[in-house]
């Protein structure tokens, strides 16, 4: 098991910068791969960043450039740094901690902290 809480969201005008952080507390975090999404009003739940459990890590293209995940795992903790922040990210953004166990993954979830890009 796995226990996954956010925090950093808040307030911020477009062009600034957040640090988002996930804590988690459990086993063996170190051999989860992480992920970081999010979900805007009216829209899907979308992946933007992982980074696997060996630190390669991948963006989708609309955070390629802005947002970059990473991990200390003396710490069990994810972050995202998020640059130059527009207001098409505003949304609810959750940590994922995924381990690909066959047949059945696991994968847990954060309870979400939101990031409001605005004048």
């Amino acid at each position: 098991q796995v226990q996954l809480v956010e925090s950093g969201g808040g307030l911020v005008q477009p062009g600034g910068s957040l640090r988002l952080s996930c804590a988690a507390s459990g086993s063996a975090f170190s051999i989860y791969h992480m992920g970081w999404h999010r979900q805007a009003p009216g829209k899907q739940r979308e992946l933007i960043a992982t980074i696997t459990a060996g630190g390669n890590t991948a963006y989708v293209d609309s955070v390629k450039g802005r947002f970059t995940i990473s991990r200390d795992n003396a710490k069990n903790t994810v972050y995202l740094q998020m640059n130059r922040l527009e207001a098409e990210d505003t949304a609810v953004y959750f940590c994922n901690a995924h381990y690909p166990k066959w047949p059945n993954p696991d994968d847990y979830w954060g309870q979400g902290t939101q990031v409001t890009v605005s004048s």
